[in-house]
């Protein structure tokens, strides 16, 4: 171990990667082909992202009610504000149309108008009956359907929230799947390609608009969106990136060899997926991207040294040999930080930011593997590089770029430091005022016709997100005493005063269509019954329930009558006042339902998602926390000084704050596309940070320890790689920011904005910190010994070395 960061260590990896092409060649090959094959593992979730550990209370609530009441999000819902709805030719259509969507297996039920049931009263068999409100017969007349629908608006106030809106006249059908399949692929066929046909097909026909949405129909075409941006971003990342570098090196060839290495990158990424049976999800579904954007500036670093060392000796069997030999530990160690940034997620206890942290981490280091071992193999087969290809090194802006640098650096250090200090300043002002947003659809692509018609439900239906209260009354039937029923009524109340709720669903509507029933179907009875009225209508229930096929109450109440649920949808605006909604509730159901006589859960996935957002906030602090400090480990144990650690923290603590005050001052919340920025940021800026650290050590032993010389000299060897770098970053991650979905665009330009900072403050920032706390190095025992082994090695003496081993010939 000794001698692991040694020169002696890369020489000998230098020497067996150029002696065993053939033999490194062929083995990549047969692993891409091995990866190739797991491809077929590859699938998409057909899940929400869960942000919660499975253990928490905020899971283990929702998972009980899934016990009880199976999943709640399977009703898509369909709607028209379209009068002609009601004209015999387009009615019809809409008969048709409801007829076909019920004919399939992967729907239960159908609630629409053609099939509305009203209530009504056989005295002689002391039941309750379910009728028909329309007669198929007569349906060809237009006068009779206006007259249908007068009395539904009127006479059938249970219908009311649900099928209609009195106010404006919009109409919509409700479709409930099958809950076994609502997380199955059997959903994302159906939907795709019987569901939105068939509605076309209609909207063709009949000439009028409609509007669809509900869960399982936002689930399936945000999911297909996301899969067709993936394609999206592996081209355009790859054209970009390749552009960028073209610009750069000007050659041809280099290009295409870093494109051929990204690209199988980028098929490992997607067979490592397989192998380990992970599912495509929204942030694994960037992996690929990732590995795009990371790879290039790999790439640009060997190939950057490649040419500074051709342009020094003209020798490429050398140069090749000195791209592995002097870069080896540096290149390790920034790979290792940028592993370690997304290593991160793997500490949360969250099964979707694991598997994202463990894919991205064994892909990092997968593509600088392929980097390390292809970049040098596949040089060491072309022709030497020729004068245009070597013009960047002497690049008249980019000299200028670093001259600039350097002079402030070397004359403007105070004006750094006050820069600085106000950057700090707005940052810190910025970061309180940022808010933080718990919305499902915020991030949803604004441009679809999906989304469009998620506001239209929300402005007509007050929302399609489910939002569930769940009441264990502890005693078998407790749910339907009278008592309990005057409870729910009461707390259905408070739901309904709150604007940004629907009118909830429960068992409450039932008993009270019991009761108009009755009383002979009069709306003005639509209430729940006295205790008198209960008595008499005790054995109309009771025949009822026992003579119905389908038993209406399963959906609301457990079958030992003990469990009930009620059911309200909400505008998912931005999340901000689900917490204030869930206290306001809290508060009337621990008056209504007081524990431990009762227990009552509020629960649903616009909850879990709130409250998901929230745990990866609480999770964001102690995960930049342990960065840091895995980061710093790593500066201590390779320069053993703590001021080295405190060098390398601070460049890249500002650049975050800045991006999160600038997040506050623009009104960008915190959200899980957004919180994942900061990790992610972390670990690709410090790279920069330890490319020029190293480069440092090394310039302070060939400089006999002069601190400014060596700071001054590392400008030179390393200053054009980190500005590369930086570049293709930039513009790597800003590829993002053409994905239609918001949050995927604000994880783009905040990690691009943040890396610009980034390479600022490591190009000016960081060496004036070298300047300014190195004011004098006591003595090389500041240096681990592995270090001091590589670093005591002039050019001179590493070119001895090689020839007494017998260096590789070109």
């Amino acid at each position: 171990m000794k001698k692991l960061l040694g020169i002696g260590f890369w020489e000998l990896i230098a020497r067996i990667i150029l002696r065993s092409r053939v033999v490194i060649l062929t083995g990549i090959v047969l692993i891409t082909i091995l990866l190739a094959l797991q491809w077929k593992n590859i699938r998409f979730t057909q899940t929400e992202a869960n942000l919660i550990p499975a253990d928490d209370k905020v899971n283990v609530d929702y998972q009980k009610f899934l016990d009880y009441f199976g999943e709640e999000g399977n009703l898509i819902v369909i709607a028209t504000k379209d009068k002609k709805l009601f004209t015999p030719k387009v009615y019809a259509a809409w008969n048709d149309l409801m007829k076909q969507i019920k004919s399939h297996k992967e729907v239960s039920l159908v609630v629409s108008v053609d099939n509305v049931q009203k209530m009504v009263k056989n005295d002689s068999l002391e039941t309750f009956e379910l009728k028909p409100l329309v007669d198929e017969s007569k349906v060809g007349d237009e006068k009779y359907l206006k007259q249908i629908r007068t009395e539904l608006y009127t006479n059938l106030p249970f219908y009311e929230g649900l099928l209609f809106n009195k106010k404006t006249g919009a109409i919509r059908s409700a479709i409930y799947l099958d809950k076994k399949i609502v997380n199955t692929k059997k959903r994302k066929d159906y939907v795709l390609n019987d569901l939105i046909p068939a509605i076309e097909k209609f909207q063709r026909a009949s000439g009028i608009e409609v509007h669809t949405s509900g869960m399982p129909y936002i689930r399936t075409l945000n999911a297909k969106t996301i899969i067709d941006e993936i394609g999206l971003f592996i081209g355009a990342a790859l054209l970009i990136t390749s552009l960028i570098f073209f610009y750069f090196f000007r050659s041809f060839r280099a290009t295409m060899i870093s494109l051929i290495v990204v690209i199988i990158g980028v098929m490992w990424s997607f067979g490592i997926m397989g192998a380990l049976g992970y599912e495509i999800t929204v942030l694994t579904a960037l992996v690929p991207t990732l590995v795009i954007v990371i790879g290039i500036p790999n790439c640009i670093f060997f190939i950057n040294k490649y040419h500074q060392e051709y342009h020094k000796h003209s020798n490429k069997a050398k140069a090749l040999q000195r791209v592995i030999t002097k870069t080896g530990t540096a290149t390790l160690m920034t790979n290792i930080t940028t592993a370690v940034g997304f290593a991160t997620f793997i500490a949360t206890n969250n099964v979707l930011l694991r598997e994202f942290g463990v894919v991205t981490t064994i892909n990092i280091l997968a593509i600088y593997l392929l980097s390390l071992l292809l970049i040098p193999i596949f040089f060491s087969y072309i022709p030497s590089p020729i004068k245009r290809h070597l013009g960047h090194l002497e690049r008249e802006s980019l000299t200028s770029f670093l001259k600039w640098i350097v002079n402030t650096v070397k004359y403007n250090r105070l004006g750094v430091y006050i820069t600085s200090i106000c950057l700090l300043i707005f940052g810190i002002v910025g970061i309180g005022k940022i808010k933080i947003s718990g919305s499902i659809i915020e991030d949803m692509p604004k441009n679809t016709g999906f989304y469009r018609d998620i506001r239209f439900f929300e402005k007509e239906f007050d929302g399609v997100m489910p939002l569930e209260i769940m009441i264990d009354t502890k005693r078998k039937n407790g749910a339907m005493r009278l008592s309990n029923l005057r409870r729910m009524e009461e707390l259905e109340h408070t739901i309904t005063d709150i604007p940004e709720l629907s009118k909830p669903l429960s068992i409450v509507n039932i008993a009270k269509s019991f009761n108009q029933a009755y009383y002979n179907g009069n709306p003005d009875f639509y209430t729940l019954p006295s205790p008198n009225e209960e008595f008499a209508l005790l054995p109309y229930i009771k025949n009822s329930l026992k003579n119905a096929k389908d038993n209406q109450l399963k959906s609301y109440i457990s079958d030992d009558g003990r469990v009930v649920r009620i059911t309200t949808f909400i505008k998912d605006e931005n999340g901000e006042r689900m917490e204030a909604i869930e206290s306001h509730i809290r508060n009337k159901t621990n008056k209504l339902f007081p524990s431990p006589r009762y227990e009552v859960i509020i629960t649903g996935k616009p909850s879990v998602f709130q409250k998901g957002t929230q745990y990866l906030l609480d999770n964001l602090l102690s995960s930049l926390l342990f960065a840091f400090f895995l980061t710093g480990a790593l500066v201590a144990v390779m320069f053993r000084s703590f001021k080295m650690v405190l060098v390398s923290i601070i460049p890249n603590l500002l650049p975050l704050l800045m991006t999160a005050g600038l997040m506050g001052f623009l009104g960008i919340p915190l959200k899980p596309s957004t919180l994942l920025v900061f990790g992610i940021a972390f670990g690709m800026s410090v790279d920069d940070t330890l490319r020029f650290l190293a480069q440092y050590r090394l310039e302070l032993s060939r400089n006999h320890w002069r601190i400014k010389k060596s700071v001054f000299a590392t400008f030179d060897d390393a200053g054009i790689s980190m500005f590369y770098t930086s570049i293709v970053l930039f513009f790597g991650f800003s590829v993002f920011m053409l994905s239609s979905f918001g949050g995927t665009v604000a994880l783009g330009g905040l990690v691009a904005l943040t890396l610009c900072f980034g390479m600022l403050s490591n190009l000016v920032l960081l060496p004036s910190l070298v300047l300014t706390l190195n004011k004098k190095l006591s003595n090389q025992q500041e240096l681990p010994e592995p270090i001091i082994d590589i670093l005591e090695h002039s050019d001179e003496e590493i070119d001895e070395l090689e020839e007494k081993k017998n260096p590789i010939s070109s």
